[in-house]
This record gives C-alpha cells, sequence and structure tokens, in this order.
C-alpha cells in the first residue's frame, strides 16, 4: 500500500512540474530567442525497501528544444539574430559567463551593450562598452563600429567584437536565467565561423499549439494519478475495516 501511495505521489509532482513548465513555455511564446523547455520523466527502480531515483539540480531544467526560432527582419541596427548554431556570450548575474540567443541588444546609459533581458554582452576582454557615437553597426561576424560624434560617417571606428561560442562537443545546461551554461562551470570555445544577421531577431521556438495539447494532455495524466490516490485511500479503509472485531 505505501508503494502504490508514494507512486501516486510521485506522479502527481511530476505532473505538476510538467504543468508548471508548459505554462512557461507559453508565457515565453513571444519572448525573443527563448528555447522551450522540456520535462523528461525518469523510470524509478523500486530496490527493496529502498528507491532509486536522479534528482536534477535546482539550478537548471531538465531539458529543452535546441532547434533555432524563425528569424524575422526588424531593420533595427542593433537587433541581430544567429544564422549558424552559435550562441552570444554574457556576463550572467554571478559574473560567470553564460549564452544566449537573445539578439534584441541595446546601450545601457553606462554605455554598456546589453541584450534586451539585461546580461552584458561579452567581447574580447569582457563586457561591450560602447562610447559616445551618432550611429552604430554590427558586422555579420560580429564585429561592432561605431561612427563618433562628429566623426566622418564614412570612416567607422571598430570598438570590439561580440563573443560568439559554439556548444558543439560541449555538455550545457539551461539555467532557470535563461542562459545557456557549461555544466559544471567553464566556458564555450569561440566559434570563428559563426555568423548572425544584423537588422533582425529570431523569435521562441515555443509550438503554441502543441504546447496547448500537452497541458490537455498532460492534466488528464493528473486526474488518473489522483484517481490512483484516491483509490489508495479506499483500498486502505476497507483493510482497516476488515481488521475491526465485533464489539
Amino acid at each position: 500500500m505505501d508503494r502504490l501511495v508514494y507512486t501516486a505521489m510521485s506522479g502527481l509532482r511530476s505532473q505538476m512540474a510538467a504543468q508548471a513548465t508548459i505554462a512557461n513555455n507559453i508565457a515565453n511564446a513571444s519572448t525573443t530567442g527563448f528555447r522551450a523547455e522540456r520535462i523528461s520523466f525518469d523510470r524509478l527502480v523500486l530496490q527493496g525497501e529502498g528507491l532509486q531515483t536522479r534528482q536534477f539540480a535546482a539550478e537548471e531544467v531538465s531539458d529543452f528544444d535546441r532547434r533555432a526560432g524563425t528569424i524575422v527582419q526588424t531593420a533595427r541596427p542593433l537587433d541581430v539574430a544567429m544564422t549558424t548554431d552559435s550562441w552570444i556570450a554574457v556576463q550572467a548575474a554571478d559574473g560567470s559567463e553564460a549564452y544566449t540567443r537573445r539578439g534584441d541588444l541595446s546601450v545601457a546609459p553606462s554605455g554598456v551593450l546589453e541584450t534586451g533581458d539585461g546580461f552584458p554582452v561579452m567581447g574580447s576582454g569582457g563586457p561591450i562598452t560602447v562610447p559616445p557615437h551618432q550611429s552604430i553597426a554590427i558586422a555579420d561576424d560580429g564585429t561592432v563600429s561605431i561612427v563618433p560624434l562628429g566623426g566622418d560617417p564614412t570612416q567607422p571606428q571598430v570598438i570590439d567584437k561580440i563573443r560568439l561560442a559554439s556548444p558543439e562537443g560541449s555538455q550545457t545546461v539551461k539555467g532557470l536565467d535563461n542562459l545557456l551554461h557549461v555544466k559544471g562551470g567553464g566556458v564555450l570555445p569561440e566559434d570563428l565561423d559563426a555568423k548572425l544577421r544584423a537588422g533582425a531577431l529570431e523569435q521562441s521556438n515555443v509550438n503554441l499549439t502543441q504546447a496547448l495539447v500537452d497541458m490537455i494532455d498532460n492534466q488528464r495524466s493528473y486526474e488518473v494519478q489522483a484517481g490512483l490516490l484516491k483509490e489508495a485511500k479506499t483500498m486502505d479503509e476497507s483493510a482497516a475495516s476488515l481488521m475491526r472485531l465485533p464489539a
């Protein structure tokens, strides 16, 4: 009986986690560069009185869809979309290097080039700082150039190059900050063949239709697990009543 209750409770927890993931995907269906998260249900193995299962770390999701989203034109100079399987290096909240596909860049009041969610974009020697300028452009290899205030528009000056990294051959995980991290720490190697398109953005790769279907299917699975828990309670009460001695 205890195992039946444990199985039902484990199923309920898993379905609740899946529902939260699906809801998060739907909420980020219009977020630039967002990669849909997935839930992987691991097989539970009973051994005697013990239970062995794999636990995921709190700072990472179980898996995510690595397919690229649709690229749309915006004509904004600081919008960039990766055209290769490469990622933009940024500085995470803890100061470490992480990676994103979010290309809606802007220059903060401090002069730091940052993504739409506020992470500084990394260059050859750290976060890129943009001097006062009258125009700015990003080349397809990530080179950032400006025309200084009062400068000659025909002679732009290169200030830095966006660090573009390749996840190929490295173990990576998606953190709760929606950034890609190297599993166990470290940094990804620079991708010298990486290309991007200025004046364009990569959209979220969330398929809303599939997400809604998954939500309905997950809700039905939750109801099955809840019914199993209710049945276990009924069986337990029936077994207890058989053990009662007549007055």
